[in-house]
């Protein structure tokens, strides 16, 4: 890492006494009355910074899904992931074997593997600082003010370019009044929570301060029947603190968190019995019975961001955006589920970065103007075992620098009320390095998890870096034929740069030459992968009609992917013992087309009283994603037998909901219906492990009974359905149908191990809990 960063990275860090004491990062200290809750649930009002000002989603030409503060506490949202159930062609899920590493897709653009050295194809933001990892990224949603779902790429008005899409949290500025918010929910599996904030200016000085430390903590929803742990558990706790200064033309804001997951190990349900034990399949789902146990389930992540915002005139503002965040994993991941070692994987990720954005914004006239600069300097460390019977391990160890410097420009200029054209552009440098260390040990685990294996064989022990840049473009016209109607068009570049797979071997690359030998460019091909990049091509309405009782947001793009990065891992044999292999395709070509539809509908005001309206909600979206060049390793395309990963056709969803003023409080009641299309977890399609469509069922009562107290009662997929959201396969399969592959007696063959892995991980089952919350 360079001087500079670390010099910046110690001024930073002797905030450090502050920045341990601080929360996940969701968390604000601002009390709202219940007039201020009822307010914020018409989606027409939310005010979004999508474009870096704030605007209502109304006149934003951009794809823009916001939840309010109110709306998702309404709702009984409990982590990011919630959201994606009511956002057309969006997929938020936990990822395997921990509660913490969140998986991300937007318009079918995404990663899966959380493996260092593949950036994310959905950028997630907490107040503007861009989380370079998905580690620790599942936040719990508690106080925020507002959740914003931008799809389509972005890079002209942020400080990082995303590819796929962003999500971003945004935290409410402290009030200037003293606030204290308790809050304590109970449910089913021993659900128990508690989040206590609070706010408070220092004098009159201009100083505000603020602070909340929340307690979350649930039973499992099944065992492991090996080790009696509990499975699918949480034991969190978090903390957050903000100071903030503000007086006339200027605003700064130190805040920092910290969150410390201490839940159990989640372990995968077998799909299939033992292959050669004949153990068979459990019958509940959260149920495991995998007995690694090593290194202890432990996820810590802390962070903080500087904020500093300067009005030197009323037409232009300065700001500055400094962030650093670090976070380290370690989780044992049994990925045959089995009381064996068969393929066992003890894991450690550990994740370091520090950026710095600044903006420039201009306003005056018909021009809004913003001109940015961004660095990000991050490394990330992924270390981890690969146990096999008969004391075989092939250790993984990867360590990926990134150095990223990029100047991007956004302007938009009303020529009148009615039309506007906003023009953008981005150069993005980023440098890579990365080192790939591979080796065999024979006897035992690794020395990196205390095993007492001895030295087999290096496969690799490969250093490398690569330089990646890219002009991405962004264009849109908007045109306004009223206030309150809004059309646009826009195209915009996406681009995501290339890497090394930490997971490789190099002597499983080809050889170029048979006279040469196998030589470092060959090694260099077969570990790298190259960058990947996206054309989007869009096109809007969104309205307020009907005297704002029906509000509209439709949207249809084209995208033409290319390069399109394909991680994955194949078992092999290698040296005459069986190990696995990263292999990471540049899938050639791709096109995705899709329709999105969002709206609200007042169906019904005044019923009971003058305040009370009924109101109908609706989300849909169509994706058409498809490869038109695949080259598998066998050098035929594949395309029209590869499917996009974690990326269903349709998803839909429908609320139904009630607010009113009951008994001098204020009563909402709400249902939700969700629906997601069949999908894939990989590329080839996998039987068994791949999920079908479903649909999920929920229901919300939240009363106001003043404004200091609110109670609330949620009800979580009450049908109780069970839908598989990830897995591991290390099964033969037929490259062209994936149907497994078995051998001369019928049996499956597996690929890793001898019984055969296909396991899958399940999202929540039914979940009712009640909350409280008292404000003062």
């Amino acid at each position: 890492m360079t001087r500079t960063c670390s010099i910046s990275r110690a001024l930073l860090a002797s905030g450090a006494s502050l920045l341990t004491l601080l929360t996940t990062p969701a968390l604000a200290q601002e009390v709202q009355t219940p007039q201020e809750t009822a307010a914020e649930t018409d989606p027409g009002e939310i005010v979004v910074t999508a474009r870096r000002r704030e605007e209502t989603l109304l006149d934003v030409p951009i794809a823009v899904t916001a939840f309010s503060g109110a709306q998702l506490t309404a709702s009984g949202a409990i982590d990011v992931t919630d959201i994606a159930a009511v956002t057309p062609n969006v997929t938020l899920e936990v990822s395997r074997g921990s509660n913490s590493t969140l998986s991300a897709f937007i318009r079918g653009v995404g990663q899966q593997d959380p493996v260092g050295g593949f950036e994310g194809g959905v950028g997630l933001y907490l107040d503007d600082v861009y989380l370079n990892r998905p580690q620790a990224a599942v936040l719990d949603i508690y106080d925020v003010e507002r959740v914003e779902v931008l799809r389509g790429p972005q890079g002209t008005l942020y400080g990082r370019n995303t590819i796929g899409g962003a999500v971003k949290y945004v935290t409410r500025r402290l009030g200037a009044e003293p606030t204290l918010v308790a809050r304590g929910t109970y449910g089913t599996f021993d659900q128990i929570d508690g989040v206590l904030s609070a706010s408070a200016p220092i004098g009159d000085t201009g100083f505000r301060l603020g602070g909340a430390v929340a307690r979350l903590t649930r039973d499992g929803f099944g065992t492991n029947l090996t080790t009696g742990d509990e499975n699918y558990n949480k034991d969190i706790w978090a903390a957050r603190g903000t100071l903030q200064y503000e007086t006339t033309g200027a605003f700064f804001r130190l805040s920092g968190d910290y969150t410390l997951d201490k839940s159990n190990p989640r372990g995968g349900h077998r799909l299939i019995p033992g292959l050669v034990s004949g153990t068979p399949i459990l019958r509940d789902v959260f149920d495991s019975r995998g007995n690694l146990v090593t290194p202890e389930q432990r996820v810590e992540a802390y962070g903080g961001a500087l904020f500093a915002e300067l009005e030197p005139a009323d037409w232009l503002t300065f700001r500055s955006i400094t962030g650093y965040r670090k976070d380290d994993t370690a989780t044992p991941i049994d990925f045959d589920a089995l009381n064996a070692v068969q393929v066992d994987v003890p894991s450690l990720y550990n994740n370091e970065q520090f950026s710095q954005e600044v903006q420039l914004l201009v306003n005056t006239g018909g021009l809004n103007l913003l001109l940015g600069g961004y660095y990000l300097d991050a490394q990330a460390r992924t270390v981890f075992d690969v146990r096999l019977p008969g004391g075989v391990t092939a250790l993984t160890f990867g360590d990926v620098y990134t150095d990223t410097v990029a100047v991007f420009g956004d302007a938009t200029y009303d020529f009148n009320p009615m039309f506007s054209v906003s023009v953008g552009g981005r150069y993005t440098w980023d440098d890579r390095q990365s080192r790939v260390l591979r080796q065999t040990f024979l006897g035992g685990g690794s020395p990196f998890f205390s095993g007492q294996g001895t030295l087999f064989a290096t496969t690799s022990d490969f250093r490398g870096a690569g330089s990646f840049s890219k002009f991405t473009p962004r264009a849109s016209v908007s045109f306004k034929p009223t206030p309150d109607r809004n059309l646009y068009a826009s195209y915009a570049k996406g681009f995501k740069g290339g890497g090394f797979d930490p997971r490789g071997v190099s002597t499983a690359a080809p050889i170029s030459n048979p006279a040469t030998g196998r030589t470092y460019q060959d090694i260099y091909n077969f570990l790298s992968f190259d960058p990947e990049t996206v054309d989007t091509y869009e096109v809007g309405y969104k309205a307020s009609l009907f005297d704002r009782r029906l509000t509209v947001a439709l949207a249809a793009f084209h995208s033409d992917y290319t390069d399109v990065q394909v991680p994955g891992s194949v078992g092999t044999v290698l040296n005459g013992q069986q190990t696995f292999i990263g292999v990471t395709t540049n899938a050639g070509r791709a096109k995705i087309d899709g329709v999105e539809a969002e709206a609200t509908a007042v169906l019904a005001k005044g019923l009971a009283s003058d305040a009370d309206r009924v109101t109908l909600q609706g989300t849909m979206g169509y994706l058409d994603a498809r490869y038109t060049r695949f080259i598998d390793s066998r050098g035929i395309d594949v395309s029209d037998r590869r499917r996009f990963q974690n990326t269903p056709d349709w998803t839909a969803s429908g609320t139904l909901a009630y607010a009113g003023p009951v008994a001098g409080g204020q009563l909402n009641v709400s249902t939700t219906v969700a629906y997601r299309g069949d999908s894939q977890q990989f590329e080839l399609r996998t039987p068994l492990i791949d999920q079908p469509a479903y649909a999920l069922w929920d229901a919300n009562v939240t009363y106001d009974i003043n404004e200091h107290l609110t109670v609330g009662v949620h009800g979580r997929n009450l049908t109780d359905k069970r839908y598989i959201v990830s897995g591991y396969n290390f099964l033969g399969q037929n490259p062209d149908t994936g149907d497994f592959l078995r051998n001369a007696a019928g049996n499956l063959v597996p690929t890793l191990g001898t019984e055969g892995v296909l396991t899958a991980y399940y999202g929540n089952p039914r979940q009712v809990f009640v909350t409280l919350t008292a404000r003062y």
